[in-house]
């Protein structure tokens, strides 16, 4: 969407790009750090910080800032909006329960996914995941779902867009192969992990598509890393997945 500079907050813009800063790996930064994050100068950075902690969406310790709970309040109103989550969810719940694994659904944002619902049924990763948690696209068995729906262009502009970190020895971080993943996940419909994001998680994802086949969002099952063969894995867990998906393109008629 292309609006007039005249209609823009300048302000807000600044805002919303200060918050954008704070992540897990920067939970605590300095008006310097946030400054050089955001690209905003020193004193722009400063205002932004203080009224965010004026309004209690940040905490200031004199040197240092972090963000409150408060700020949540942004993301729990975006996806109380959402109808995909409230949709999922009862088929997360019985998919999970039927199985004994944890399950997620998530969309994709720039460069990252997004989770927007969750059935938890046993801790597979050392980071507690929940609705509106993020984790890169590149390496993960849902972002490379939702990569894999894009044009082949666009899915490269992205990959190229941010560091490809090797999270663990198994991470592919050359965006060729990823991208050969990617073409591998498109001809298949399915993507699977092995412990690429985290040692000892693997994962299957596949696309939850409306019924015109337009992909919206993936849905994933996050599985311990046991001694059988990822091909086993699939073979056991690709039919609930697949059933969850033409479930969910009934409803989404």
């Amino acid at each position: 969407m292309t609006v007039p500079d005249r209609d823009l907050m300048g302000g807000l813009a600044k805002g919303l790009s200060v918050i954008e800063t704070f992540s897990p790996d920067h939970p605590r930064q300095s008006i310097s750090e946030v400054a050089a994050s955001s690209g905003l100068d020193r004193a722009t950075a400063r205002r932004c910080l203080l009224t965010l902690a004026h309004l209690g969406y940040a905490d200031y310790d004199g040197k240092y800032f972090t963000l409150t709970p408060r700020v949540l309040r942004l993301g729990t109103a975006c996806l109380a909006t959402m109808p995909l989550p409230q949709l999922v969810q009862p088929l997360l719940d019985r998919l999970s329960d039927e199985i004994g694994e944890s399950s997620s659904v998530s969309i994709l944002d720039g460069t990252e996914i997004v989770y927007v619902a969750r059935a938890a049924q046993r801790k597979v990763m050392s980071i507690a995941l929940m609705p509106g948690s993020r984790l890169p696209a590149y390496c993960t068995s849902m972002g490379r779902v939702l990569l894999a729906a894009l044009p082949e262009s666009e899915a490269r502009e992205r990959l190229c867009a941010a560091p490809l970190p090797q999270r663990t020895p198994h991470t592919l971080t050359d965006p060729e192969a990823i991208l050969a993943e990617i073409d591998r996940v498109r001809a298949n419909g399915y993507a699977a992990i092995n412990q690429e994001v985290e040692m000892g998680l693997r994962s299957i994802a596949v696309p939850l598509m409306t019924a015109r086949r337009v992909t919206v969002a993936a849905v994933n099952l996050g599985l311990p890393a046991r001694g059988e063969p990822i091909e086993a894995m699939i073979e056991r867990y690709l039919p609930a997945l697949q059933n969850v998906s033409a479930r969910m393109r009934e409803i989404l008629r």
